[in-house]
């Protein structure tokens, strides 16, 4: 009688997670068909050299470096990734595969990142940010939203615009303003939000890291560093494959997330 009652809650916990695993597969779906269904997502400008003449020096340097003259303005991108994440910055680090979309005319993008023990839904759609975690797909441990998370999770598209460089040269809303011959400010509005970067460059004219203040918490913030490298050629465009997000704390520098481009496709409005 014991091997059976142990078959069936192990039958039953089964049935569970896979429920829970589709669940979440549909509300990501859900996502994604909002992210894309009222964006232009046809591109028409062209990338010129002749539009960086007022730009700071290394940022037009960054821009003949990653682009081609004539090079479309990409209207969305998808990536999937693997990696590491850190659920605190005292624990170990945990293996996550995840995928990712975005939009570029309007600020939007949705993120589902998976371990074996959580998913956690990253979005911004609609000028609207949401971070939602569930653990073994089934119980939901966070639901994230409000105007802490709406700067947080348009600081993150922002952030990761360098894999599509295009969203970030300049436009009504977004400026970049002199640091110095390695650096330059990035400035950018939406929706009454204002978000702005230090973004550093090394000799080959490649953005290394890109520094802002976000809410660690509910009440603080704190230097957040989004770091790129490895840098590679995909659909023509000069982009890096290796991300790395943490925060800088008077203790010193404790990233939490580590992802590698497996793969990412521009002006495809569905999933993969």
């Amino acid at each position: 009688m014991v091997w059976k009652l142990v078959l069936a809650v192990i039958a039953i916990a089964t049935i569970l997670y896979f429920a829970g695993k589709v669940s979440v597969y549909l509300q990501f779906k859900e996502e994604i068909a909002r992210l894309f269904s009222k964006h232009d997502l046809t591109s028409r400008k062209e990338f010129k050299y002749a539009d960086l003449t007022d730009l700071p020096q290394p940022v037009q340097h960054y821009f003949r470096h990653v682009l081609k003259e004539g090079q479309p303005y990409i209207a969305s991108a998808r990536l999937l990734h693997d990696g590491q994440f850190k659920t605190d910055l005292k624990k170990d680090w945990v293996n996550m595969s995840g995928e990712e979309y975005f939009t570029t005319g309007k600020p939007g993008f949705v993120w589902k990142g998976t371990t074996l023990l959580f998913t956690a839904r990253d979005m911004y759609i609609a000028n609207q940010g949401r971070l939602v975690v569930s653990l073994f797909n089934l119980i939901k441990v966070l639901d994230g939203k409000g105007p802490k998370y709406d700067e947080g999770e348009l600081l993150r598209w922002l952030g990761e615009s360098a894999c599509f460089p295009t969203n970030l040269l300049p436009s009504e809303n977004l400026e970049w303003l002199p640091v110095d011959d390695d650096s330059a400010k990035l400035n950018f509005r939406h929706e009454g939000i204002f978000i702005s970067f230090v973004v550093t460059f090394d000799n080959n004219h490649e953005i290394i890291q890109m520094e802002t203040e976000r809410y660690m918490d509910d009440v603080r913030k704190e230097k957040w560093i989004n770091k790129t490298s490895d840098h590679e050629v995909h659909n023509d465009v000069l982009i890096p494959t290796l991300l790395e997000a943490g925060w800088q704390l008077k203790e010193g520098y404790f990233p939490y997330a580590k992802f590698k481009i497996r793969k990412i496709e521009y002006d495809k409005s569905e999933m993969f």
